[in-house]
């Protein structure tokens, strides 16, 4: 069962906190703050940081987002997106015990023999520590010889693309592997089986080449909230990363609905967390947080933001528009038209909708992403998660701090203690896989 009602504490109910680590914050402005460590970009020692400071924080996971294709019109005033996650998340694994360790992966770009090859392999140098991030991307095509196939299409590729990679970790039995020197046997061909899928996108013998992974199989996080995103979410994900919005209802909204499409395909719908993202702006009182945002804001680069702000909003052009006039509707197709990122595009189109001028688009796409971004002290953010929490909004957060390193320290060492000390927040890892520490049990 899930809760949506007040008391979930009182209850016993606790959040589940992951982060993304990008290196230099959310805000698009963040490297050029003095203590920035953007030059440590591609430095591994940062993302040890990071990821030890994370884990000490008892946080389940961290997250590492993707992307496939460099964007040349927004290179000159921000870092783009950096190291490949599996590699990265592979060092990681070395250096911690306990976190998750979450990539994002193509199902539009990439093989699931291959994938499958990967994530169980992370999954056993980790322990059993591994996720995957199902995302069916909705640019990069030029970089691979193809098309970018219509939204749907693409969702229904990586519904088929997840099927292949859950056949292929149960190609191997629990007790395949015996390892009877005595006998001279290692492993018993007969409990590893091929799985011979013939699908639409994929035909694909099996079995796997890598022996089964400790938890059965990898989390499985999904990011769309479109309306097949959530029917793929809803199937196949044991946690879905969602657009942080705005008012608690919106959030409430979401979140029952997605509840309700997960009971309606036989699954529990506790199983599944529902973790909204948050990029706050923290300081150690309100008014050094609203100095941080002035100061990050002041760093925006608009004519790279309009190119940002263009690529949500479906690529429509832009750049005759006035920055203090509203960007006229009519320039936008319906949501349902979108080939791209449909649901994210959404939330950008009812800006438009609501008369949000250009220019305010522009600052709100360079700070968010499209996500929530409260500002304020530790105490204050604390409260708005258990808010959110409490009122049925959020199973947890995916927290992407708008500022790095001084805004993750503020997370994981301020944040992070109040929701201990009011029985919100572990305050240690129970479990030593992933799937148990978000309390989502083992793949039988």
């Amino acid at each position: 069962m899930t809760s949506t009602g007040d008391d979930r504490v009182a209850r016993g109910e606790q959040l589940v906190l992951a982060t993304l680590i990008g290196g230099v914050g959310n805000h698009a402005g963040a490297w050029r703050r003095p203590n920035s460590r953007v030059e440590e970009k591609y430095d591994l020692r940062l993302f040890t940081d990071l990821v030890g400071r994370a884990e000490a924080a008892k946080l389940h996971a961290v997250f590492l987002a993707d992307g496939l294709r460099l964007e040349t019109d927004t290179l000159r005033s921000q870092p783009f997106a950096g190291l490949e996650p599996v590699t990265l998340l592979s060092a990681l694994a070395a250096v911690t015990s306990r976190i998750g360790l979450i990539g994002s992966i193509s199902t539009t770009f990439s093989e699931p023999y291959t994938v499958a090859r990967q994530l169980a392999s992370l999954d056993h140098i980790s322990n059993g520590r591994a996720g995957w991030n199902l995302v069916t991307s909705a640019w990069g095509e030029e970089n691979y010889g193809r098309s970018l196939p219509p939204h749907d299409e693409r969702y229904e590729r990586g519904a088929e693309f997840a099927e292949v990679l859950f056949a292929l970790f149960d190609s191997w039995a629990a007790d395949a592997i015996t390892v009877d020197r005595a006998t001279g046997v290692y492993a018993d061909p007969a409990k590893v089986r091929a799985i011979d899928h013939v699908g639409k996108h994929f035909d694909v013998r099996g079995p796997l080449n890598v022996a089964r992974p400790p938890q059965g199989r990898p989390v499985v996080a999904q990011a769309g909230s479109s309306e097949i995103g959530q029917d793929v979410a809803a199937r196949f994900a044991d946690v879905v990363f969602t657009t942080g919005r705005t008012t608690d209802e919106d959030s409430r909204r979401f979140y029952r609905s997605l509840k309700d499409r997960v009971a309606a395909t036989g699954r529990d719908p506790g199983s599944v967390k529902i973790l909204p993202g948050v990029s706050p702006i923290i300081g150690r009182t309100e008014t050094e947080a609203k100095a941080v945002e002035r100061e990050l804001n002041g760093f925006i680069d608009l004519v790279s933001g309009r190119a940002k702000l263009s690529r949500q909003l479906a690529g429509v052009d832009l750049d005759d528009l006035e920055l203090d006039e509203p960007v006229p509707l009519e320039r936008l197709p319906q949501e349902s038209q979108v080939q791209g990122r449909r649901s994210r595009f959404g939330v950008y189109r009812a800006l438009v909708e609501d008369g949000w001028t250009l220019r305010r688009l522009i600052h709100w796409e360079v700070a968010s992403a499209g996500h929530h971004v409260p500002v304020g002290s530790s105490e204050q953010i604390a409260e708005l998660l258990l808010r959110r929490f409490e009122a049925g909004a959020a199973d947890g957060f995916v927290l992407l701090p708008s500022y790095v390193p001084e805004g993750f320290t503020l997370l994981t060492d301020e944040v992070v203690p109040i929701l201990q000390e009011r029985g919100a927040f572990q305050t240690e890892y129970a479990h030593e896989t992933l799937r148990g520490n978000l309390g989502i049990g083992p793949v039988a």
